[in-house]
């Protein structure tokens, strides 16, 4: 009995010691944990039939979309063995590995798919106090070392029921459970209101961007109907034209797959094409040296070329900033002729509302959604006289710097909310705050 107390009081590998009064176990001891079933396309037997299930995409962190669920063919015993119910703990075997929710109201005979585990609690633990648990095993980084996400992460059932938490009493998990709920759904809240700022602050930007491209910044200037109907009156002196005329040439760089490394020339694939801009960040991959030339034969870069993906991000549009960049798959170059139309005009205009939709017009396909450069060819810009774009450019130059420092300010403190809200479950779930004053 004293070499238990010794093995409950260790400490736990991503959290160190825990109070003195919280012995320390693995889930296994307190909680059933049950992978799903694999996935079945056919009936087996007569007995078999069409059921909802649930896979780790629809688990977010803390809750389960329960909405338009697939289904897959289950017998009775399946169904018995594999259900899910109100209250149920659902973690993600794969994917973002040891991502959890609880299950709202799931929709009758649903079960589960074997991307995810099924936790319930025996008489001594609560699931909701659990679902807090492995919020901080996240942020202490332990599924990293669980699962190697560096290659494809499985969160086994094996891992799952192993991982030592800390095991407070009930009355004491239910009473950390109350605080955090609370807690978190007020910085949630707040989260949420930050977030419609943001949004709020994209549709004015958005506004200001569509009304001075098409209609100009001289509020007197005479108006002309442009015979179109997503454009409606523009200013008279403006010229509506295929984008052929404006572009000299138009450098599509589809055929076969780059090859990527993990360093030499940034790569920049559609998904890094956001928001007028060229975003790195959003997707770090690199070409190899030797590849790079061979595959920009068709045409290299310069600073302020357009660019614009033609698949899924669909119509996102950005200028080059620097030139040792090559371009993946869905992406087309513009070479624009600088005495007819500035990259910075051209720019603006497909990211307002009707240059936008004028692109999105041109996408075709049955399958997946695209643009083929000889319908981009066709698509039509408006043309104002070259000084009236460099103002009209120069003007929202401005007017985005403006707008874009309180989204970062924003940004930023949603940012500290959420390390906020983190440290907080982790400090609760661990004993480094006591949380009954709190109730009291």
């Amino acid at each position: 009995m004293k070499a238990l107390c010794r093995l409950d009081h260790l400490g736990i590998e991503w959290m160190g010691d825990p109070p003195a009064t919280w012995p320390a176990h693995p889930v296994k001891r307190h909680f059933d944990v049950l992978l799903g079933r694999m996935l079945q396309n056919e009936p087996a037997s007569p007995e078999d039939r069409s059921v909802p299930y649930m896979k780790a995409l629809h688990v977010k962190w803390g809750r389960v979309d329960t909405d338009d669920l697939p289904e897959m063919w289950a017998s009775p015993r399946d169904l018995r063995q594999y259900g899910i119910q109100s209250g149920d703990l659902l973690v993600c075997e794969g994917g973002e590995a040891g991502r959890c929710g609880i299950v709202g109201s799931p929709p009758p005979d649903c079960i589960i798919q074997n991307s995810l585990h099924r936790v319930r609690a025996m008489d001594t633990a609560s699931v909701r106090f659990l679902k807090y648990v492995l919020h901080a095993v996240d942020a202490a980084g332990w599924f990293d070392v669980l699962c190697n996400r560096a290659t494809i992460a499985h969160f086994t059932r094996e891992k799952l029921a192993d991982l030592r938490i800390p095991v407070p009493t009930l009355d004491e998990q239910r009473t950390i459970v109350h605080v955090l709920d609370r807690e978190t759904a007020r910085i949630d809240a707040l989260i949420d209101k930050k977030r419609r700022q943001i949004e709020l602050l994209h549709e004015k930007r958005a506004a200001l961007i569509s009304h001075a491209v098409t209609k100009g910044l001289d509020s007197n200037a005479p108006m002309k109907d442009s015979d179109i109907d997503w454009l409606g009156e523009v200013p008279k002196h403006w010229q509506v034209l295929q984008l052929r005329r404006v572009v000299d040439r138009f450098i599509d760089y589809r055929g076969r797959t780059p090859s990527k490394t993990s360093a030499g020339v940034p790569l920049v694939t559609a998904g890094a094409v956001k928001d007028g801009v060229i975003d790195h960040s959003l997707a770090p991959e690199y070409m190899a040296e030797e590849d790079y030339t061979d595959w920009m034969s068709r045409g290299l870069p310069e600073v302020g070329d357009v660019v614009i993906t033609t698949e899924a991000p669909l119509a996102e549009v950005a200028q080059v900033q620097d030139p040792r960049v090559a371009f993946a798959q869905r992406i087309i170059l513009f070479k624009v002729n600088r005495t007819r139309m500035l990259p910075s005009f051209l720019r603006y205009y497909y990211l307002s509302g009707s240059g936008k939709s004028e692109l999105l017009s041109r996408a075709s396909g049955s399958t997946a959604t695209g643009i083929r450069s000889d319908r981009l060819r066709m698509s039509l810009v408006l043309v104002p006289p070259l000084e009236e774009q460099r103002r009209i450019a120069a003007h929202l130059d401005r007017l985005v710097v403006r707008l874009t420092l309180p989204v970062m300010h924003i940004e930023s403190s949603i940012e500290t909310l959420r390390e906020y809200r983190m440290t907080l479950i982790s400090a609760a779930v661990t004993g480094k705050m006591d949380v009954r004053q709190e109730v009291a």
